[in-house]
């Protein structure tokens, strides 16, 4: 499965980290994932959940807050407030380049912060907190020795988990001054509470708040024997199952275009480079997403189809579709077709019916399987339509190809 890592405009105008987990095929849905207090995109909890959750269908985007792990900023002037600002700056690049989320995910603070954020990002359905305090504030309790430091020199350094972090009084303010509860009782959104009944880190008592202030529709699902963290493989892989399950009943799974209907116009396709390897390049057709590679022979990774692999995969499509609505028309006893192709250079001289007669010449070797209780004349007549189908006529025809420069 692909991931594609990339930047956006957070708060503060600062550059974020993001990585998008993304599904073999089009994604069910989307989801936005905030990591804990200090913590990063790339924690274990964190990627475990979006992998698992890609693998079952549903795109992830995690990213580093403000300040930590890849993202630019200052983690000492960043506040609980900020971190709600850049989720919703999330949501917004995710609703520009694919589509806004539906499910919103947080682990620990950020599950506090997703519930503050919810209500400013109209698109979601469903809410997802793991072991998310129901006070924010509840994080003071991290470097409660620190707390009257903090507010009497207006910046300390604490140590969090073993790493050097500044706390300053701007940010014990902002996160005094949060009604969480009130965000919680207004969410209308579906909302699941997931808690280990012995994090010693947020109690589950936490939970308990939260699920009492929500409104219907609201679930409860214990991580037994979790810690906070999620650390355990197993309690990772857990939680995305019951998650996928669980929002299957509120997101709008994707679904196909009919194959009658034909768009008013062209749609663009956009293909940019993703910089992961050599070759590897995003492709965007509409609300598809797909990545193009070259094979490990030829200096790719072969993380996806290469630029004839697309060409013959079109012109087979195409032949497959032209006479499955022949055949639907004629009402043809036609159960399947099955086109297989290959591209190769051969010698002009070798082509018998071809014009040119100098150099190499491109051939597309186009098998077709006809299934279905059919007599010679209808199978003649298929294999006839097949030459129809306007991709083969393109490639056909003469092409003219316009290329300029754009900013």
């Amino acid at each position: 499965m692909p991931t594609e890592r990339f930047q956006f405009t957070g708060e503060g105008s600062h550059q974020l980290a993001a990585a998008l987990e993304l599904p073999d095929g089009e994604p069910r849905a989307y989801a936005l994932f905030a990591h804990c207090f200090t913590c990063g995109k790339d924690t274990l909890a964190a990627k475990r959940i979006s992998v698992a959750l890609a693998a079952k269908g549903i795109a992830v985007l995690r990213f580093d807050f403000t300040g930590l792990g890849s993202s630019e900023g200052d983690f000492a002037n960043s506040t609980f407030s900020s971190n709600v600002a850049d989720l919703v700056h999330a949501a917004d690049h995710l609703r520009k380049v694919r589509t806004a989320p539906s499910i919103l995910i947080g682990h620990s603070l950020g599950g506090a912060a997703i519930l503050a954020a919810a209500g400013r990002m109209p698109e979601a359905k469903a809410v997802v907190t793991i072991a998310a305090p129901s006070d924010p504030a509840h994080v003071t309790g991290l470097f409660s020795e620190h707390l009257d430091s903090i507010r009497a020199q207006g910046e300390v350094e604490v140590s969090l988990a073993g790493r050097p972090f500044r706390i300053k009084r701007e940010f014990l303010d902002d996160i005094a001054e949060q009604e969480l509860m009130k965000d919680i009782t207004g969410l209308h959104k579906a909302l699941l509470v997931m808690q280990s009944p012995v994090d010693d880190t947020v109690g589950i008592d936490n939970a308990t708040k939260i699920f009492v202030a929500a409104r219907h529709p609201k679930s409860f699902v214990s991580l037994d024997h979790a810690d906070h963290l999620l650390t355990k493989p197993a309690d990772a892989l857990y939680a995305a199952d019951v998650i996928a399950a669980w929002a299957s009943r509120y997101i709008d799974a994707a679904k196909p275009a009919k194959a009658m209907d034909l768009a008013e116009e062209p749609r663009r396709v956009v293909v940019q480079e993703t910089r992961k390897s050599k070759f590897n390049q995003a492709i965007t057709v509409g609300p598809h997403h797909l990545v193009a590679d070259e094979p490990i022979a030829a200096g790719g990774e072969d993380a996806g189809p290469g630029p004839y692999d697309f060409l013959l995969a079109g012109l087979g499509a195409c032949t497959s579709m032209t006479m499955r609505l022949y055949a639907d028309r004629k009402s043809l006893p036609l159960d399947r077709v099955t086109v297989t192709l290959k591209h190769s250079k051969i010698y002009a001289k070798d082509c018998a019916e071809c014009e040119t007669r100098d150099g190499m010449l491109d051939q597309i070797e186009r098998d077709i399987a006809i299934d279905g209780a059919l007599d010679a004349e209808q199978r003649k007549k298929l294999m006839e339509i097949a030459d129809k189908c306007p991709v083969h006529r393109t490639l056909t025809s003469e092409i003219r190809i316009v290329t300029k420069a754009v900013d």
